[in-house]
């Protein structure tokens, strides 16, 4: 039978029972992966380090957003020197317990980020609220916060942070003119008393909700006024002062993680999370992130093409068709074997035929050859070449002796 073996067969090694044999083994030793990867493990280890030594000193330095200590862009120290300036004690809160402890009739509590407060949060802060005749500013409060600290008003879609006139009757807006607001704007229900200032397409951006005696809640629907970047422009400056200035004393309230009262099954904790960490950290994981890409795509570069490499054993190429053979008997794969052997008869008949090896399967050419090499021949060409596959094993044998015996009369013809 006509295998489909290529090569020229190499002898095979046999090792006596008395002669030690070496093991071989493709896989890599230790030094040799240390060795590969020792590059790429150094320049990680780098990006790491530097970026987290990075991040630590940004975070150190800038304390996050609308921190009072703060001295980056988005910090808001000015304002706070400012203020110390003009005699008002500051006080900075992390937790709802210090920021409600330090709330009294002559306190300012400015809440930086009242949406990230937890229901629970939400209800303790309006109780000390109601019970305290200061002053509460609320920055970029939305839908999750006005129903409970702010009653009466509700949350629109917002704008981009713009140039915009007061266009309302309250003195610190009229004093301080045109200032750099947006963000949420509101809508104030009607029957509700309110200062309604700085509206942007008919909606203020800024609200004033007076309480009773000299309590009252403003809500700025964008605390870009309060950033060190933008507190000398317009009269952002003077509307700051004047909103957190009115009372000796201003608590300035950063929600934290560390807070006790937090409550850990809230639906956004992943949310607040990621808004309270520092920039600097965020920036840095970011950057390692495409560190890692950056590594990835050098270490696949240098793999570089694949090469071939030498067997560990040789093996005969008998020993190659005998396996081939066996492994389609199990299978009872009769349809690919009968394939193999018809291909491979094909191959070797084109070149005997005059016909080239790249036509040797096409039905057309090569049966029209054999017919003009063989005119007197018995068998059926087409049927033994390009024939059905076979029903059953006996099928298949008197096909290879076929395909055999048509061979030998093309090459002795």
């Amino acid at each position: 039978m006509n295998g489909e073996t290529t090569g020229t067969p190499a002898p095979a090694t046999t090792p006596s029972a008395t002669t030690p044999t070496a093991t071989t083994s493709t896989a890599p030793s230790a030094r040799q992966v240390w060795t590969r990867v020792r590059g790429a493990a150094l320049v990680v280890a780098v990006v790491l380090i530097g970026g987290l030594v990075l991040a630590t000193v940004r975070s150190t330095d800038s304390h996050g957003a609308l921190d009072p200590r703060s001295t980056d862009p988005h910090g808001s120290r000015a304002v706070a020197e400012l203020l110390e300036e003009r005699g008002v004690t500051l006080t900075l809160a992390t937790t709802l317990d210090k920021a409600t402890a330090a709330t009294n009739p002559e306190t300012t509590l400015l809440v930086a980020a009242p949406d990230l407060l937890t229901d629970s949060q939400r209800s303790t802060l309006s109780s000390t609220l109601r019970n305290s005749a200061g002053r509460t500013v609320l920055l970029g409060a939305g839908s999750p916060s006005l129903g409970a600290l702010a009653p009466g008003v509700t949350s629109a879609p917002g704008t981009a942070v713009t140039n915009l006139s007061p266009a309302c009757a309250l003195p610190a807006a009229t004093r301080a003119g045109s200032v750099d607001l947006g963000g949420e704007r509101y809508e104030v229900a009607l029957g509700t008393t309110a200062d309604s200032c700085y509206p942007s397409d008919g909606l203020p951006t800024l609200v004033r909700l007076p309480g009773t005696g000299t309590t009252d809640t403003v809500l700025l629907g964008s605390p870009d006024i309060l950033h060190n970047a933008r507190l000398d422009q317009q009269g952002n400056a003077s509307l700051a002062l004047q909103l957190l200035g009115s009372r000796p004393h201003l608590v300035w309230y950063l929600p934290s993680l560390y807070d006790a009262s937090v409550d850990a099954p809230e639906d956004d904790t992943t949310g607040n999370f990621l808004a309270l960490v520092p920039s600097g950290w965020l920036w840095g994981a970011l950057q390692l992130a495409l560190a890692a890409l950056l590594a990835a795509v050098w270490r696949g570069r240098r793999l570089g093409p694949l090469v071939t490499e030498r067997l560990p054993v040789a093996l005969r190429a008998s020993e190659a068709a005998e396996g081939r053979a066996r492994l389609y008997r199990k299978a009872n794969a009769r349809d690919r074997a009968a394939s193999v052997l018809r291909a491979a008869t094909r191959t070797r008949l084109a070149p005997l035929l005059g016909v080239p090896t790249r036509d040797a399967h096409s039905p057309e050419l090569l049966l029209t050859a054999l017919s003009s090499r063989l005119p007197g021949t018995t068998a059926d060409p087409k049927g033994l070449l390009f024939g059905p596959a076979p029903a059953d094993d006996s099928t298949l044998i008197r096909l290879a002796d076929q395909l055999d015996a048509l061979e030998r009369e093309v090459r002795t013809s």
